[in-house]
């Protein structure tokens, strides 16, 4: 009987805890991991590429070209009810600029309508950003700029965040958390202050991985071993 219990608690457990992982060692399959191109794409191109990885031979390269048309990403919207944490090994052949760019976009129903939760870079560092009112994480002010940190480049690099459902955010970089990127749940951060001016909690229903850009800054990013889990994952 205590058997019979225990999996019955499991099966329960197994929404809430879901994971969807991918390595692209069997190839990039299309369906289960499609591009994603809100409103237009002109040159930007996703391919699977076998000349480097993080593990295996296989990861997937995104050449994402300038301007919001030139972006594209591919991911998926298997998305775990109730907290998210996301990880991904990504490795980036040129430097966030001062321009702002995204790498990670999100379809965010507390937000809205095709509106969007970010990741991306601004000011050389890496930030979130809310589309519905352009605000960053963190604050783009000195301080707040020191208190994130700059995305390596031509290395592979595991970046992970989490969002909670009380709207909490926590990010890290090869497992260091990101001060400036975390926000709720107790944590003390002096410069979220546009973050949190805002009661929206986000609700994503995709994670999608690629480039976008808002003036002319171009990028080549390779993504490998992404999670998508109700748990804390790590590197």
């Amino acid at each position: 009987m205590f058997g019979q219990t225990a999996l019955f608690a499991l099966a329960l457990a197994a929404p809430a805890l879901s994971q969807v992982t991918e390595g692209f060692e069997n190839g990039w399959d299309q369906t289960a991991w499609p591009t994603y191109a809100p409103d237009c794409s002109q040159g930007g191109k996703v391919t699977l590429d076998s000349t480097t990885a993080h593990t295996g031979k296989n990861s997937i390269r995104v050449d994402g070209a300038g301007g919001f048309c030139g972006h594209i990403f591919v991911g998926t919207s298997k998305i775990p009810a109730g907290d998210v944490y996301v990880r991904t090994y990504l490795k980036a052949s040129k430097p966030l600029t001062d321009s702002h760019v995204t790498f990670i976009t999100m379809p965010d129903s507390a937000q809205g309508a095709k509106k969007h939760l970010r990741i991306g870079g601004q000011s050389k560092i890496l930030m979130y950003n809310r589309e519905t009112d352009d605000a960053t994480l963190p604050d783009l002010s000195p301080q707040g700029i020191a208190s994130s940190k700059a995305l390596p480049t031509n290395a592979w690099t595991c970046f992970e965040y989490h969002l909670g459902t009380d709207g909490s955010v926590e990010t890290w970089l090869n497992n260091a958390t990101i001060p400036g990127l975390t926000v709720g749940n107790g944590a003390t951060n002096a410069n979220a202050g546009q973050w949190t001016r805002s009661s929206v909690k986000p609700k994503i229903t995709g994670a999608y991985f690629g480039w976008e850009s808002y003036g002319g800054d171009t990028n080549t990013i390779w993504y490998d071993d992404v999670v998508v889990s109700g748990k804390r994952i790590g590197c």
